[in-house]
């Protein structure tokens, strides 16, 4: 009896692990932090490399590969001006420009860095992020920001790619 309870057990453990290597996750998730001695916004982002490579293609008509040891800086650019065609923010209702700053790779994640300076006070912050929406249907692309100590979030999904956060 033990013997056919653990047989049970393991066919219920191989079932419930194998069902997860087949969902896919379309999940993006960026941290804003605001660092009032700087007047500064940090921004990072991270994003799942396919899906970056794949949104590109599509968008550009050209094969991508960020991330890839063959990866040129025309890649790169693709990559820097999709995102800042798809990702802004306004500050107090004044639209601020976004500072590429590097990017890195961490295993299958697009690591990239921003900024947004000379921001004395922030009464507001609108987030605009439509990356990858476009992309997939189940896409999902969550704010965490940090501001004067205070953490909020947004979560962008389909139609819905805007937000405001007030402090």
């Amino acid at each position: 009896m033990k013997k056919k309870g653990f047989l049970l057990f393991l066919a219920v453990l191989f079932v419930s692990l194998s069902s997860f290597g087949l969902h896919k996750f379309y999940v993006s998730i960026y941290q804003i932090n605001y660092v009032p001695e700087k007047k500064m916004l940090q921004i990072t982002s991270r994003i799942f490399m396919d899906d970056l490579n794949f949104v590109l293609e599509k968008n550009f008509k050209k094969r991508v590969n960020i991330g890839e040891p063959i990866e040129s800086e025309e890649d790169v650019s693709m990559m820097k001006k999709y995102i800042n065609d798809n990702f802004s923010i306004k500050i107090n209702g004044k639209q601020k420009q976004i500072h590429f700053l590097s990017k890195e790779i961490d295993n299958n994640v697009v690591v990239c860095y921003f900024n947004i300076k000379d921001i004395s006070k922030i009464n507001s912050i609108e987030i605009q992020n439509k990356v990858l929406l476009d992309l997939n249907s189940d896409q999902q692309n969550i704010i965490q920001t940090n501001i004067y100590g205070k953490k909020k979030s947004l979560m962008f999904e389909g139609e819905d790619y805007s937000g405001i956060l007030k402090f």
